[in-house]
């Protein structure tokens, strides 16, 4: 093959649409030439982004529930570099920094979700000691089966499929990757903001200087209508979560907020005024003495994870066409052998062969950890190790069609079927109490990751696909950024334990609120204990919830989530998402366009940053360092911190918004 140094031109007009009879696509690199892809550079800027934006997305991921999109800023990082460096040939080697680095975001899409759940039930169960190794290889096995599973669907996926399937993701990030200087801008502009949000966020977070969160109670009205009548508004002043707000935009920013604001202004005002009947019935209110944020986590959340159940459910009901569809996709995929044939480079994935045998491996990997990582049985690992290995490729070509379709991966409610089939499972072998809820966890984690790796991997392998990359080269090197970036998450996730916890406790008085597995671990305590406390009617109302959300096509699972992350949490989205509506809201639309790209970029950065900074400050606090110099200045229950903080917040959307109008029209 010759090797090439000709300048790279834009997408070919048939990139996005459904090809003619006999009409083939040629990716931008050409198949019949060979372009530099794997270096040492590329290999180590992706495992650099890997580390980065691993430690990032878990400190999102467990402050707020979200886990930030990481292909797309990775993109821009790699595009930046390799123009400022004045790197020749540079697209193949973005392509591969963009797949090793993405797979930390994968990676901490589907850890979060179950393992902190180990550190949350500990406070009830001691017997229960999360370790480092539990974490990283749930990680790494979850990670490896979904590549593994996946290759074999490349082919359809990527180019049986072309033009069928839209590819939200792989779109914007391909579009990155093509824009070459304009890219090198975006990035410096990502960068800059980072910085500005880390270090607003540092400023209250470590420092001290004012408040994370501005109440109603600093007002002498808010703090009567906060006792008597337990009614409290409460708003999380950092860049990182209205950020947030600003990516999901105004529609999904307002479902999850009036998730939220049903919980706190009607259902935990109404359960303290029930007390109050009871009293004036003669009988004594035993809401009374209890706050709103009492209420709200002894009696509200479970109606939200009842509400996020059944969401989940809802969303594989709606996928069964997919699901049934995925038995015969799969299984043709692994059928295929290793023919003798001439394959275009462009079209080289892994030898099946070789595929097969590192499924097989990864197997025998995953019943030794099951058997001695998490200390059950022969008979009970070989049933949890079945558990995996079914559900895994049963639901990894779900989760890659989800992608392929609307960029979002139903991997919350696949995970906790896994956990509710695995629990009843698990049961039926004996294997109960906290053994059982750390097995079905062990299970949910290495399933979660898997799904959530199959659904991210389709993105880059589709990316390769348009630009023109070696299929079998993303694959290859995928493997060592999952490897990265579960080691990564592993040290995360037990620092931020540390630091911060999870659990409201008298030594983490602040904690993370790991929203999706306090949900998994509020799951799952009920189905292992047999005399344990369970609200049953409590979930029923929150299920019901759903199927009437559902009804009237509102997404059930945005609004759940609202109703159990607590409302500080929620309440900044608006804001973002006000702020995304009226900044696309242009005459001209190509301004307004370029407006809201840019706002995306410095989003980005806002949530990058803060999170960086959010785990260096963590790491502050596990080597007993105290950066707190700002409570020096306060006395205690002075209003000042948080009208302070206030202020600080109103200064950022300024800042914000003059950053964002700074956009031209020709920035498109």
């Amino acid at each position: 093959m010759e090797h090439t140094n000709q300048e790279i031109k834009g997408l070919p007009e048939n990139a996005f649409r459904e090809l003619k009879e006999n009409e083939k696509y040629e990716p931008l690199m050409s198949a019949n030439k060979v372009y530099p892809e794997v270096n040492t550079y590329s290999v180590l800027m992706g495992l650099l982004m890997a580390v980065i934006f691993s430690a990032a997305c878990a400190y999102s991921g467990l402050k707020i529930g979200q886990v930030f999109e990481a292909a797309i800023p990775i993109s821009i990082i790699a595009v930046g570099a390799s123009v400022a460096s004045k790197r020749p040939n540079a697209l193949g080697q973005n392509v591969i920094i963009q797949s090793i680095g993405a797979s930390s975001g994968v990676i901490v899409a589907g850890t979060i979700f179950t393992i902190p759940a180990l550190y949350i039930l500990q406070y009830k169960y001691p017997e229960i000691q999360p370790q480092f190794y539990q974490i990283f290889f749930s990680s790494l096995f979850g990670g490896m089966l979904g590549i593994l599973f996946l290759i074999p669907l490349r082919k359809y996926f990527v180019r049986d499929m072309h033009g069928k399937l839209p590819f939200p993701e792989a779109t914007a990030s391909t579009q990155i990757l093509v824009t070459g200087e304009k890219g090198g801008k975006q990035a410096m502009l990502v960068v800059i903001s980072g910085i500005v949000g880390g270090i607003y966020d540092m400023l209250f977070s470590s420092f001290k200087f004012w408040d994370e969160m501005f109440t109603s109670r600093i007002l002498p009205m808010g703090d009567v209508l906060a006792n008597n009548f337990k009614l409290v508004f409460k708003l999380n002043i950092s860049a990182l979560i209205f950020s947030f707000g600003y990516l999901v935009g105004l529609r999904y920013a307002t479902i999850i907020t009036v998730g939220s604001l049903l919980s706190w202004f009607v259902f935990v005002p109404l359960i303290n005024e029930i007390g109050n009947i009871v009293v004036a019935s003669g009988g004594v209110n035993p809401f009374s003495a209890m706050s709103a944020e009492q209420i709200f986590r002894s009696y509200v959340r479970p109606i939200g994870i009842g509400a996020i159940a059944m969401a989940g459910i809802i969303g594989i009901i709606k996928s069964y066409k997919v699901i049934f569809g995925s038995f015969s996709l799969a299984l043709a995929g692994f059928k295929k052998t290793d023919k003798a044939e001439v394959v275009e480079r462009t079209q080289k994935d892994l030898k099946m062969s070789n595929v097969l045998l590192l499924i097989i491996f990864a197997i025998i990997c995953i019943f030794i950890f099951l058997l001695v990582g998490v200390k059950i049985t022969i008979a009970q690992a070989i049933v949890a190790l079945l558990t995996v290995i079914i559900i895994s490729f049963l639901f990894t070509t779900v989760a890659a069609n989800a992608i392929a379709i609307v960029g979002t991966n139903p991997v919350s409610g696949m995970t906790l079927m896994t956990l509710i089939l695995s629990s009843f499972i698990l049961s039926a072998t004996g294997l109960t109490g906290w053994q059982g809820m750390v097995s079905a966890l062990i299970i949910g984690g290495i399933v979660c990751t898997a799904l959530s790796m199959a659904g991210g991997f389709i993105t880059d392998l589709k990316i390769g696909y348009w630009l023109g990359t070696t299929p079998y080269k993303q694959q290859s090197w995928k493997f060592l950024g999952t490897l990265v970036s579960a080691a990564t998450v592993g040290v995360v996730i037990y620092i931020l334990g540390k630091s911060y916890g999870y659990v409201n406790t008298p030594q983490t008085p602040d904690p993370l609120a790991a929203p999706q597995a306090n949900a998994m671990a509020a799951v799952i305590e009920p189905l292992m204990l047999a005399n344990a406390k369970v609200y049953w009617i409590l979930y029923l109302v929150g299920a019901i919830i759903s199927v009437l959300l559902n009804s009237i096509g509102i997404p059930p699972l945005a609004f759940a989530l609202g109703m159990f992350i607590p409302q500080d949490l929620n309440t900044p989205l608006i804001v973002g998402g006000v702020l995304a509506h009226y900044i696309q809201k242009n005459k001209d639309e190509k301004l307004g366009e370029a407006r809201f790209q840019r706002g995306t970029l410095i989003s980005s950065g806002f949530i990058a940053g803060a999170a960086l900074f959010g785990v260096l400050g963590a790491l502050f606090l596990f080597f007993g360092m105290d950066l707190s110099i700002g409570n020096k200045f306060w006395a205690e229950g002075s209003v000042m911190p948080q009208l302070l903080a206030f202020l600080a917040f109103v200064a950022l959307i300024i800042y914000f918004v003059w950053e964002t109008m700074r956009a031209k029209r020709e920035d498109i």
